[in-house]
């Protein structure tokens, strides 16, 4: 089994989708440099995309197409300018042409050139799509490939990602992994461990800093979302919340800049009712910021990039544990719970529902903010099952296909259960648990396997169906 590194599951991204959006984007990408190992793209005549299952039943709403012509054009999601994203669309589509991989103009139509095919599904993955060209001389070339959660891609040759793993020192595969080696090596720290293994790809310092972008990037998302009002777009006309929140929360305090900001925040009033409030703001911010094609945290996947931004969030407003190693600690340990459900079970909606999304970014959050709470290795993986065990079963059934009912809301109680969660391991006994982190990934594969299709984000079923909302 491959090592994956923290950063793989816990990185920038671009919304509304990890698995709609930026799988197809970097699928685009990899397709691009396959057909350049041997040609060139001024070889190229036409290109064609078809996406299949759940990629083209919600593929509107999760912007799968507007992915799919963006990495075609050569667009990269982490440095693209988003206010920039519908007129470039809109130009494709007007124009009806491609700048393909930014090199070579090619005839492009709506419809015939990208297809969502609804009726098909591929058998390998839920979220399959093919890509292929038709060259100069008449021969085509085509690639499937599955978006399997996060952002990942697999084709079906080779579903091992190696090229972008490698093997570690202390290979942690499972729960039982990091505990066997914390007690070998004499650790009292998960994140130690992780600090170990991460050497595998960067020195420890490089770590260390690609942690602190990370926050950096959180703060950024935050504030930026909190500063903004009105409809979140495609159509079903939800009204953006955190800006209210925070007005409402701060009074008439006034604030320039983000680091005035987060200087009030951290000022407020530490009651119940009112650190709730706080943490179910900034969750609802980046999820805000996720529905409307901004660049967000993929922590592990974006339909749940708001769970660890409001945890991290309030760890650093509410409690004593605010330093620069406590963000750096929490994000390791977050992002190594991550890696445990991605090779055990999956991070992907299509496959397991949405505990696969809100209930491992819930249970990495849990034991992240146990990790820099002072609790024991045992501790930390009791809070990420507590936090899992009540996720289980968990649905994703979007109404119209969009990331926003009932994504946003939900990302606030996945924040809230990871922190109860810590607060029961951290007054719990591992040894006592009748229920293993192990135990509980396993568990939530099967249930996944169980599950009907409808409620695998196709919106075929649930609220999806209940609300009775065409896809926007």
């Amino acid at each position: 089994m491959e090592s994956i590194s923290v950063f793989d599951i816990i990185k920038i991204g671009i919304g509304p989708s990890s698995s709609h959006t930026m799988g197809p984007w970097n699928a685009a990408k990899m397709f691009l440099d396959l057909v350049q190992r041997n040609h060139s793209l001024q070889d190229v005549k036409e290109v064609f995309v078809e996406f299949f299952g759940s990629l083209a039943k919600t593929g509107i709403g999760h912007g799968t197409d507007i992915a799919g012509m963006l990495g075609l054009s050569g667009e990269n999601f982490r440095t693209i300018d988003t206010n920039t994203i519908d007129a470039k669309i809109e130009k494709i589509k007007s124009e009806q042409k491609i700048h393909l991989g930014g090199e070579v103009w090619l005839p492009f139509i709506y419809g015939h050139h990208l297809i969502l095919n609804k009726e098909k599904s591929l058998d390998f993955h839920p979220n399959g799509m093919i890509f292929k060209v038709i060259f100069q001389n008449g021969e085509e070339f085509s690639q499937d490939y599955y978006s399997v959660g996060g952002g990942f891609v697999a084709t079906r040759e080779d579903n091992s990602m190696e090229d972008r793993c490698v093997r570690t020192l202390y290979p942690c595969h499972h729960g039982s992994d990091i505990l066997k080696y914390c007690e070998k090596l004499k650790i009292d720290k998960i994140s130690d461990l992780v600090f170990l293994n991460e050497e595998s790809w960067r020195t420890h310092e490089e770590t260390r800093q690609k942690a602190l972008e990370i926050w950096d990037n959180i703060k950024d998302c935050v504030y930026k979302s909190i500063n903004k009002k009105g409809i979140l777009p495609g159509g079903l006309n939800v009204t953006r919340r955190a800006s209210e929140m925070n007005e409402k929360l701060l009074g008439t305090q006034i604030y320039k800049n983000k680091n005035e900001w987060f200087e009030m925040v951290k000022n407020q009033e530490k009651t119940f009712s009112s650190v709730t409030k706080w943490v179910s703001c900034f969750a609802l911010a980046v999820n805000e910021e996720n529905a409307s094609f901004g660049r967000i945290i993929t922590a592990p996947t974006n339909g749940a990039s708001g769970v660890i931004p409001a945890v991290l969030m309030y760890a650093q407003t509410f409690t004593n544990f605010n330093s620069e190693e406590d963000i750096i600690r929490f994000l390791l340990v977050a992002g190594e719970i991550g890696t445990l459900f991605k090779k055990n079970a999956t991070i992907s909606a299509a496959m397991g529902g949405c505990q696969a999304e809100v209930g491992v970014s819930s249970a990495m959050a849990a034991a992240a903010l146990t990790e820099i709470s002072g609790g024991t290795p045992g501790q930390v993986l009791m809070a990420a099952e507590i936090a899992m065990e009540h996720h289980l079963g968990l649905t994703c059934d979007p109404i119209g296909g969009l990331v926003q009912i009932p994504c946003i809301e939900r990302n606030s109680m996945g924040a809230m259960k990871a922190i109860t969660a810590a607060s029961l391991a951290l007054d719990g006994d591992p040894t006592k648990a009748k229920v293993s982190l192990d135990s509980v990934i396993k568990s939530m594969w099967e249930t996944a396997l169980d599950m009907n299709s409808k409620y695998k984000e196709t919106s075929e079923g649930g609220l999806a169906v209940a609300v009775n909302v065409a896809e926007c």
